[in-house]
């Protein structure tokens, strides 16, 4: 069967099990596109308005079914817009192929129009990538890509390709051989030194906690985790991008740790006696300050890619390994073991945190994020699929909405890209179309990709855009507060009318003031067949607690005050 490259690439798609694709034309991708016309009826496209949009929307979908997304683009400024998302998609492991366009094979090098080192550029911000110079090789490229993303710890993997390329003909043979790559074999088991070193520590500890992350989902490793902790009686503590691998709302899970994390939980690995690391990375978000960290306790770490092993925190057992095989290890010897002492210290400072509860403070005015986050949790009855922007209401977001499932709270963790929020939203929809999906943004990050309030209209994907507004750039005013004496220079902000741009684009909206209306605002979004924009207007000076300033000791926490206290 001879067909075009860009047949091929439409082809290989299929065969991927791919069913929708983000993107956004040119010149240099236009054989493609043409290609696509015939596989609309298979290959749904979804036509951004930035190529930033495209990478995210992709990454959303991949984090919320554990699918490849993929994005496409052109070359030049088409394909350095993809950059964003492919790195906040490559720190946070999510397996995504971006195909992009590129002069001719006879220009590449000489400065042509909207020519750009593309495979150079996003080296950095790719597990793999790609230039195609012969059609030949197209099929067997593309399979590699999609086995590379999504093997071993996923990440984003772009394929470069020529425009003549695309226009080449070949006899197209879609590779069946499994795939086998020299140097890349990632490992799946621990020996049996490795598991009786991590068992011997586990049945030896007096005050275990494990660590849980982002990798538990993806190796699907939840109900090992929670037989782990069960059989054991260990307290778990949860990463940002780990929340809901066990339900939060089970006995045994204590919170989630770090600068904005829960006291308790900081409390509880400073001073732990055995820390079980599962798919989590110890960055410094967690960590704070490496010298201090828990300084008393010996440390599990298990974790598919063995360059985390070592790298930030020293281990006593380093296991390089998918997770869900190694604690099926573990589950065939472990044995029944009680903490109930410890866990009744760490109940004891979740007793004293719950009363700096600010929603425990009598406060009526003005609206408060965290009453607004609160009570979207209240009235979605907890099962909403969240996909958080970057700041104040992110951290908000992940205190005070508590998760029951694995990959119901999406949000840049490791980049931190401000603008993920609206296209992830998007794109998680598409992947889980029968969940309430809300896209809870900030009014700063909220405004770099808003143009895809188009995107969503033109699709009319059911999504819920909860707008907090505080007329700020709010984590960086706290800490200007905080550090700079309040000197909020560049953090005020002006910014529109939500609701009479949410109207410019025919999305339907409402403005919310009072505590009274968070319900009313949810019983009108879910009246919608089609994205719906609510804007919450919030104190403009808020503050996350607690919060462990960067560098500082992780029990050095800034705490609100009981009420009373000064």
């Amino acid at each position: 069967m001879q067909l075009t490259g860009g047949e091929i690439i439409m082809e290989c798609l299929l065969r991927e099990g791919v069913d929708v694709m983000f993107g956004y034309p040119g010149g240099a991708i236009l054989p493609t596109y043409d290609a696509m016309t015939k596989y609309l009826d298979r290959l749904h496209h979804v036509l951004v308005r930035h190529e930033q949009g495209a990478s995210h929307m992709a990454d959303g979908y991949a984090r919320a079914t554990g699918k490849v997304g993929v994005c496409i683009a052109t070359s030049g400024p088409g394909a350095t817009n993809l950059i964003t998302g492919l790195a906040t998609a490559m720190m946070d492991s999510s397996p995504i192929v971006a195909i992009t366009g590129q002069v001719p094979v006879a220009a590449i090098g000489s400065d042509a129009f909207q020519e750009t080192d593309v495979t150079g550029a996003t080296l950095p911000v790719t597990k793999h990538n790609y230039l195609v110079m012969d059609v030949e090789e197209l099929a067997y490229t593309i399979k590699e890509a999609f086995y590379i993303a999504r093997s071993g710890r996923p990440g984003p993997v772009l394929i470069d390709v020529p425009k003549d390329i695309q226009n080449a003909k070949t006899e197209f043979i879609y590779p069946e051989a499994e795939i086998h790559l020299p140097g890349y074999r990632p490992q799946s088991s621990a020996t049996e030194d490795e598991i009786q070193a991590a068992l011997e520590l586990i049945h030896t500890a007096e005050r275990p906690v494990i660590l849980a992350g982002h990798g538990v989902t993806i190796s699907g490793a939840s109900r090992e985790l929670q037989e782990l902790a069960e059989r054991c009686n260990i307290p778990i503590a949860q990463t940002l991008l780990g929340k809901g691998n066990v339900p939060e709302n089970h006995p045994l899970v204590i919170g989630w740790m770090g600068m904005h994390g829960d006291a308790c939980v900081n409390h509880a690995i400073q001073e732990a006696d055995l820390l079980i690391a599962l798919g989590m990375r110890f960055d410094d978000r967690v960590t704070g300050n490496i010298k201090t960290y828990s300084p008393n306790s010996k440390k599990i770490h298990v974790d598919i890619d063995p360059s985390e092993l070592n790298k930030n925190v020293p281990s006593d057992v380093p296991i390089a390994g998918d997770l869900k095989t190694v604690l099926r290890q573990w589950l065939s010897q472990l044995e029944q073991r009680s903490h109930a002492a410890w866990i009744n210290r760490i109940r004891d400072w979740q007793e004293d945190a719950d009363e700096r509860d600010i929603l425990k403070h009598d406060i009526s005015d003005p609206l408060l994020t965290p009453q607004v986050i609160n009570d979207l949790w209240k009235y979605t009855d907890g099962n909403a699929l969240t996909v958080s922007d970057v700041g104040q209401h992110q951290m908000l977001e992940a205190q005070y909405y508590p998760h029951q499932r694995p990959s119901m709270m999406l949000t840049s963790g490791g980049l931190g890209t401000m603008g993920y929020g609206l296209p992830a939203a998007i794109g998680a929809k598409f992947g889980q179309p029968d969940e309430e999906v809300w896209a809870i943004v900030g009014d700063g990050g909220f405004q770099m990709t808003l143009v895809e309030l188009a995107t969503a209209r033109q699709e009319n994907i059911n999504i819920n855009i909860a707008v907090i507004n505080n007329n700020f750039l709010g984590m960086v005013r706290q800490w200007q507060e905080l550090f700079y004496d309040k000197r909020y220079n560049a953090t005020p902000m002006f910014t529109p009318d939500f609701c009479k741009l949410a109207e410019a684009y025919g999305i339907p909206s409402m403005r919310v003031t009072k505590r009274e209306q968070v319900q009313e605002s949810v019983e009108f979004a879910r009246s919608i067949d089609g994205p719906v924009l609510i804007e919450y207007m919030v104190e403009k000076e808020e503050m996350v607690y607690p919060m462990v300033a960067a560098g500082a000791d992780l029990h050095d926490m800034k705490r609100r005050p009981k009420p009373g206290e000064k």
